[in-house]
């Protein structure tokens, strides 16, 4: 037995004790209520048969793996293009793949900012997001959640240059930032808006482009990071900016930089999703719909008091207690639908809650059957 072993169990076992010890599960024959597969591309026999005939035209490399960083021998013309091409895509002057949503935001946040300068953002920002602020060099605060008022009071402190970091949706209430707000601001201040769109993309705006390009906000913003593990159904995410911010990342970078490039696979089926998203018009809408019929039906139940208001494909119900919010799920997973509890600490102790996914894919007699089954339970 390892000495760090007797500290790794106590932890577990406060874990343990607080109810919210945390496991790896499979799930089978029930319906999907929790994962990110918004639009179903994950599943979309249409998407599986573009990405075979697209890898068609690869079939003379016999190279499995991507061999090395892209500043090493991982680089390769596919995906420079498809740099361009998502740039293009999401009207964006240049763009840097990751090698996912987490490596990219490390490797924006925490090397753009510099010894002097100061970064704001929002206290329900993701954990990718604060891990980046702790690696980087630049003083931080956080702002009460989408409070204008709280973020002018705190930029008060600020030094050298200034970073305001949020996201479009955020993960654990479905809701959004008050983006037009947050882009006067910078502009009065001067300071650089910084939007994550993970659960944007794909959702919101034509074609999915994301809540940025929705709201005409793209050359308020000083830069977006576009994850493809969600609403695309593959891997990695993108860095949206300038050239000249695309350049400095490639330098200093480290999650860009230290890391194995994606395999040429990763780059077919990416490309291969976005042609999809920019062709198909049946998966959004699809998704769309759900949205607005999950929320209509909402009105029929005695549970609107335990609601979070959102207008995205994220939907969560509030059951204080790790306990409770855990026999809540089970109870529905029982009844066949696979919907996940959030726990503390994952969220503040007494916004422990429900979170349901919606999707393309779900129909309305699913949705019409959880909400049921959820009032019956709460």
């Amino acid at each position: 037995m390892f000495k760090a072993d007797k500290i790794l169990s106590e932890k577990l076992e406060l874990r343990k004790a607080n109810n919210c010890l945390r496991s790896l599960t499979t799930s089978h024959n029930i319906i999907d209520f929790c994962s990110n597969d918004y639009l179903g591309f994950s599943r979309s026999l249409e998407l599986k048969d573009r990405i075979f005939k697209f890898s068609k035209r690869f079939e003379n490399i016999h190279q499995v793996g991507s061999t090395g960083s892209r500043l090493i021998s991982g680089n390769s013309a596919l995906v420079e293009s498809l740099e361009s091409f998502i740039a293009t895509y999401h009207e964006a002057e240049a763009g840097l793949v990751f090698n996912s949503g987490y490596d990219a935001n490390l490797g924006l946040i925490s090397s753009v900012p510099q010894r002097g300068d100061t970064i704001f953002y929002d206290a329900y920002a993701h954990a990718s997001i604060r891990d980046a602020i702790r690696l980087g060099f630049a003083k931080s605060f956080s702002f009460k959640h989408n409070d204008i008022a709280d973020l002018q009071k705190k930029m008060k402190m600020a030094t050298g240059n200034i970073f305001i970091i949020v996201e479009s949706v955020y993960s654990m209430d479905g809701d959004c930032a008050p983006l037009k707000d947050l882009c006067q601001i910078s502009q009065d201040t001067g300071a650089h808006l910084i939007v994550d769109e993970a659960h944007a993309t794909g959702v919101f705006g034509n074609g999915g482009k994301g809540l940025v390009v929705k709201l005409g906000l793209t050359h308020k913003v000083f830069a977006r990071i576009h994850t493809f593990g969600k609403a695309l159904g593959c891997h990695g995410a993108i860095v949206l900016g300038s050239a000249l911010l695309r350049d400095f990342m490639i330098n200093y970078s480290r999650s860009f930089i230290y890391t194995t490039a994606l395999p040429l696979h990763s780059y077919i089926i990416l490309k291969s999703a976005y042609d999809l998203l920019n062709e198909d018009e049946e998966f959004l809408p699809s998704l769309l719909y759900n949205i607005e019929y999950f929320r209509n039906e909402l009105k029929n139940t005695s549970i609107q008091d335990k609601y979070i208001d959102s207008p995205s494909a994220i939907q969560c119900f509030i059951i204080e207690g790790n306990e409770m919010v855990k026999n809540a799920a089970a109870k529905l997973h029982i009844k066949g639908f696979d919907v996940k509890p959030i726990m503390s600490p994952t969220v503040p102790r007494g916004k422990e809650r429900i979170r349901i996914c919606l999707h393309s894919f779900n129909t309305k007699e699913e949705i019409k059957a959880l909400l049921q089954n959820l009032d019956a339970i709460l």
